[in-house]
Order: C-alpha cells, then structure tokens, then sequence
C-alpha cells in the first residue's frame, strides 16, 4: 500500500473509532442521573451496558466474518445506524426491559460493527505485515484520542442541556460514519478477503475449531477476558466510585479523559512494541502492571491527585492489549480470516466485560462497597500475565487452505 493511500486509510479508521469508542467510554457520566430519573438502582443500568458489552462479544466473530466475506463498508454503515437508534431509543426507555434493549442490544450490535474487529481486518488485509503492528497502534490510538476528546464533552452536554438531549447529540455524531463506508469499502483489499461460503455457520465453526486446537489462542482469550473485566468495570464504575468518596464530577471526568489521553500514547507504544519484541510477553507485562497500579490506588489516600495519577497509569495500558492481541492473531493465523478470530477472542473480553460491569453493580448494591471487585480485578490481572507467557507467535502448522 503506498503512503498516501495508507494515511487515508488510518485517517478514515481513526475518525470510525474515536467516535464508536469515544461515546461509549462516557456512558459512566449516565449512569447517576439515569438511574436516578427513573429510580433504579445501579444494578438496572450495570445489567444494560454488560448486556451491550455481552451482545457486542457474540456479535462480534458474525459481523466481523461478514466484513471478511461481503466487505466491510456494508457492515460499517449498518452498525452507524443501530448505534444512532440506540442512543435515540434510550432517551424513550421507561423500563428497565426497554433500556437494555436500546443500550444493550443494539448499541452492542453497533459496536460490533464499528469496532476493532471489523477495522483491523481491513489493517491486516491492506498493510505490509512489517508495518501491521503499527498501523493497529495508530489506529487504537485515535481510538483512544475519541476516548479523551469525547468524554468531557459527553460530561458537559450533561450538565449543559441534560442527560436526553446528550444522548441524542451523540446519535448525530455517530452518523457522521455513516459516508464512511465507502471509503473503507475502497481501501480494504478484496484480493485478500475470505472466499463466500453457502454454509455461513458451519464454515466459521470449522475456522473457529481449528484455530481452538492452539493452545496460544486459548490463552489469548483467558487473558482478554481480564482485559475486558478490568477496564469497562473501571470505565463504567468509576464515576460512581469516586463521587461515593465524595469527590466532584469534574474529578471524575478528569479521570476518564487522563485515562483517553494517556491510551493514546499507550496504544501507539505498543504498536511500535510490538513490531520489535515478543508480544506475548508484552502483554503479560501489561496485565501485571495493571494489578500493581490498582492496588497502589486503593492503598494510598484519595485525591484529586492520586486519581490523576491512577488514570493517567492505567491509562497507558487500556487498550495497549488491542494491537498486540490482534498482531499475535495475525501472525499466527493469517489475515484472511481475522475478522472472524479476532471477533472470536474478542467475545472473550466482551464475557469479561460483562461480568466486570454486572459484578460492579451486583456486588455494590450488596455490600454498599466496590471493594471486592477492585480485588478481583487484582487477581484476574495476575492470572492473566501467567496466562500470556507461553504464547508463541509461530505460525500455525495449518495450510491457507485450511481456512486459517
């Protein structure tokens, strides 16, 4: 791929995930003011955004085989449109049944769409593998840059005109990907998709049971699902938890744009990482010092300082996991098939998601603390670091033919 034609590439990229990831990285700001419109308790809203976070993991190796198959400019503009229904249809939601089927359900089917998956498949298929880490680097980083410029703004709409008409001002936003996927339709490389297939199901158990006979990509998952509890129970949970201890919103909102601003130069880092060293061992280092961060936050006083700080580190490890994760899949199993892989470890980390959010909720409710969940945060991230150290990067001894 030549420069130019790879920088409209990664520009188009960028702009899809900063605002897919941006504006659900602040739906932590939603959570006070509607729970407390409709008098429900945190639970209500846990339960939908784990149910988003579950639906958008199952969603995830379908939407990203079809983006493999038919292309990924169709699946990127349908998801453009669930995500703006979504946003619109929680404004309306009176019930809890009616919430989750907005936030849940299509929002998570949204995301699957618009997501990693389905844009690092176009990455994998167009980039020379030597530059791959580094162009899913920059791609996560304007993800994360979504993440710090979108979050304050999602906190200010709040407090500016209400929790209702910000969701429906991000439901315009979201539709500004919608003359987007055309362009990514252009630049992907068709010469490199997946072949159609009739039998749509069986064949993607086939890949899917080929692929699971490798221990490494078995420890991938274990190791995403962490990842995936750790940080949408920070994301969704911290707001909460720091104005339980009585600090402001703007302390709060200053903790998720620290922790956008920080994964911008943390998944760019592990990009460049990643094309010189051992991924596997890169992300083992990343999920032990994610467990040491937490625990140094919860052992000091806090403040407006210690939480900066404890955004700010964590941070740069937040979505660090997506480039190496997706490399290490690259390079074992090729690029023909990564929407489908990729969107199969990903589940993982969306299962992780949801039990992260829902414990969070659950467990606080019960015991009016989140403690107990910052320390199976602490655990999970040590397991997860033993999990990732075996992994090897060899190719798989599986012929293209074989579908991986």
């Amino acid at each position: 791929m030549n420069p130019s034609r790879l920088s409209r590439l990664l520009l188009v990229s960028g702009i899809v995930l900063s605002l897919a990831m941006g504006i659900r990285h602040g739906f932590g700001f939603f959570m006070a003011p509607v729970s407390a419109t409709h008098g429900w308790g945190r639970e209500v809203f846990a339960v939908a955004l784990g149910l988003q976070n579950l639906v958008w993991g199952i969603a995830q190796p379908f939407t990203g085989t079809l983006a493999d198959r038919k292309g990924p400019g169709k699946v990127l503009f349908v998801g453009a449109l669930l995500y703006a229904a979504g946003l619109a249809l929680m404004t309306q939601a009176g019930t809890p049944l009616l919430f989750s089927l907005a936030a849940g359900v299509l929002i998570g089917l949204a995301l699957s769409c618009t997501t990693y998956s389905v844009i690092f498949g176009v990455i994998a298929r167009s980039v020379d593998p030597l530059h791959r880490s580094r162009a899913m680097g920059i791609a996560s980083a304007a993800g994360s840059f979504g993440q710090f410029a979108l979050v304050p703004l999602e906190r200010g709409l709040i407090d500016t005109f209400g929790w209702m008409p910000a969701l429906l001002m991000l439901a315009g936003a979201i539709a500004l990907c919608l003359p987007l996927a055309r362009p990514i339709e252009r630049l992907d490389d068709p010469a490199k998709r997946a072949a159609p297939q009739h039998k749509l199901l069986r064949s993607m158990a086939r890949i899917f049971a080929l692929a699971w006979r490798e221990r490494g990509f078995r420890l991938l998952m274990a190791g995403y699902f962490v990842c995936g509890f750790q940080v949408v129970f920070i994301g969704v949970h911290l707001p909460a938890y720091l104005r339980d201890h009585g600090l402001s919103g703007s302390t709060s909102s200053l903790a998720l744009a620290l922790i956008g601003l920080f994964n911008i130069f943390g998944s760019f880092m592990a990009g460049e990482l990643g094309n010189r060293y051992s991924r596997p061992h890169l992300l083992a280092g990343l999920y032990l010092s994610r467990s040491v961060i937490i625990s140094v936050f919860l052992l000091v006083p806090l403040s407006t300082w210690s939480v900066a700080v404890f955004a700010a580190s964590i941070g740069f490890l937040w979505l660090a996991t997506v480039p190496l994760t997706n490399g290490v899949i690259a390079n074992v199993f090729g690029v023909r098939h990564l929407g489908l892989l990729s969107g199969a470890v990903f589940f993982s980390h969306q299962a992780g998601s949801f039990l992260g959010v829902w414990l969070g909720g659950k467990l606080y409710d019960m015991t009016g603390s989140y403690d107990l969940v910052w320390g199976i945060a602490i655990a999970l991230g040590l397991l997860a670091c033993l999990a990732n150290l075996p992994v090897s990067e060899a190719p798989a001894a599986l012929a293209e033919e074989e579908a991986l």
